[in-house]
């Protein structure tokens, strides 16, 4: 007797992959990543030249821009974010799982490790900063700068970052909110040197009046801002209108006339000298705005017209009728449009404690313009979380290294098969230092056994100076890091190793192609068949 027929589930073009092959491809995928980004690390860090599918070319050290242009084919790959962290995590579980040991016993003793070093790096090792304290806070950003192409004109882009965090941020029943993404907006402007990059006291926009003879210089102006059209209504579709008699016409006209004038008047009622809408403005708007002295700068997006809401203080109104003195903004003291290149660019500066601000940046190519974007960036992000948690701990790859020997003496309080995945994580960690030792050249194994010594020592502070690959004192060197990174950082480090631990199967194909779905093309006619046909 036969056994049953086997069920084909899966399509014949699908393939799939099971059990601990599916593991171990995993974790050498998520090891090749990471050695991409391995020598990105450090202030001896080396550039990456990647290139777009259009041809453009991105220059970086940045790891995070790095993962965000390259193309990987691996599902384990592209789910990596903290690469050189969790590729390391990876690594060290390898071996068990060539020995059969069950992917949960590690997920939990990896679960049991981040607990404890997050609780030993709150208590132990960080220590409280004066976020009000000016050189503290721009030590940290510094930190984080010397390794980025900026770290040249590292003072003035900290200062940049420091002014403008401090410019967005709003505390309000108790809670600091810090919102750089909207109201801290990076202008690159090709030409000039970095150095004439600024942090200006409100924003500027690319934008010029509607008219010529509009003034482009006011000083202390009154400034209006709006969300609606200055121009007559038109219809949402076709719209058709029967004109039966010689003066319906002319009086079709003399209402678009008179809603235009009413609609200025509403708006010169309130005595201003710059008019900005997110629409358009007519020409007969534009007419009545320069009797009534007032310029106009017509669609602003809906991003800058929030921006100098908060820079002015004024109040972004929708209907013109009931526009009050109330919003009217005052706080800005100097409009004045410049030219730069063959542009017009809108400045609105001198504000009265602006809530919003603008960064102008100058320097030779748009590539040198991008990477310097990326970098105040990240040093924006870092002022952003000092201010919102003030805690920090030594960088260098102290940190690590600490957490590394307390998880080694922790260890031995661990029971069971959960004491092996939970000591290989510990030296997991060390792969920050090693790493950092590695980039400038030093010798890996002598620095990092001399750095233990001392960590075993009770000498918490001592890393890796990045430049010279020699052990330091951070606090003596300068070198501080967030605590609220670090601490996201090995969240998603160990998170990220451990959701691909957990994964047993891959089912990967492709759809059938255009060609294969339709019908087979009937057989060419043969000399018999035409035949017949003619008979």
């Amino acid at each position: 007797m036969y056994g049953p027929r086997p069920i084909i589930v899966l399509s014949q073009n699908v393939k799939r992959e099971q059990g601990r092959k599916v593991q171990l491809s995993n974790i050498t995928a998520a090891k090749a990543i990471a050695d991409v980004i391995r020598t990105c690390l450090g202030p001896r860090a080396m550039l990456k030249m990647l290139m777009d599918p259009m041809g453009g070319i991105v220059m970086t050290n940045d790891g995070n821009a790095v993962l965000r242009e390259i193309t990987v084919q691996h599902p384990a790959a592209k789910s990596m974010i903290e690469i050189i962290l969790a590729g390391e995590m990876l690594g060290v579980a390898e071996p068990f799982i060539e020995q059969g040991v069950h992917p949960s016993v590690i997920i939990t003793a990896y679960r049991q490790a981040l607990d404890d070093l997050l609780t030993y790096m709150r208590d132990q090792i960080s220590q409280p900063v004066n976020i009000n304290d000016r050189e503290a806070m721009l030590r940290v950003i510094s930190s984080c700068l010397n390794t980025k192409f900026v770290h040249q004109w590292g003072r003035l882009a900290c200062e940049m970052a420091l002014q403008a965090v401090q410019t967005v941020c709003v505390e309000s029943n108790g809670r600091r909110e810090i919102d750089i993404k909207r109201y801290a907006k990076v202008e690159k402007i090709p030409g000039g040197s970095i150095d004439e990059s600024v942090v200006l006291k409100g924003l500027m926009i690319n934008k010029d009046v509607v008219h010529a003879k509009m003034r482009r210089r006011i000083e202390k102006p009154r400034i209006v801002l709006l969300d609606c059209a200055l121009e007559y209504k038109k219809g949402e579709s076709q719209t058709n209108v029967e004109v039966t008699g010689e003066h319906d016409f002319a009086r079709l006209l003399q209402l678009e006339e008179e809603y235009i004038a009413q609609i200025c008047a509403d708006i010169l009622r309130v005595k201003p000298d710059l008019v900005i809408t997110e629409k358009g403005i007519s020409d007969l708007a534009q007419h009545y705005l320069i009797k009534g002295g007032a310029s106009a700068i017509r669609r602003v997006r809906k991003t800058d017209n929030l921006r100098i809401e908060r820079a002015c203080g004024a109040t972004i109104v929708n209907r013109t009728e009931e526009l009050k003195e109330e919003d009217v903004g005052t706080r800005a003291g100097l409009f004045e449009v410049k030219m730069f290149g063959d542009e017009y660019f809108t400045f609105i500066t001198e504000c009265d404690e602006p809530k919003a601000c603008t960064i102008l940046l100058r320097g030779a190519s748009k590539d040198i313009l991008n990477e310097v974007d990326r970098n105040l960036n990240d040093a924006m992000n870092v002022a952003r979380n000092v201010m919102i948690d003030p805690r920090l701990v030594p960088g260098g790859g102290a940190c690590e290294m600490a957490i590394s020997t307390f998880l080694q003496t922790q260890a031995r309080s661990v029971a069971g098969l959960h004491q092996g995945p939970y000591l290989a994580a510990s030296r997991a960690i060390e792969v920050i230092p090693g790493t950092l030792a590695q980039n400038c050249g030093g010798n890996v194994i002598r620095t990092l056994t001399a750095l233990r010594a001392k960590h075993a020592a009770g000498e918490h502070r001592w890393g890796v100076n990045g430049e010279t690959g020699q052990i330091v004192d951070m606090n003596e060197l300068g070198i501080w890091e967030p605590m609220a990174v670090k601490a996201q950082t090995y969240k998603t480090a160990i998170e990220t190793a451990i959701l691909l631990l957990r994964i047993d199967d891959i089912v990967s194909g492709s759809k059938r192609s255009s060609g294969q779905a339709k019908p087979q093309a009937q057989a060419a006619p043969t000399d018999e068949s035409k035949a017949q046909a003619d008979d």
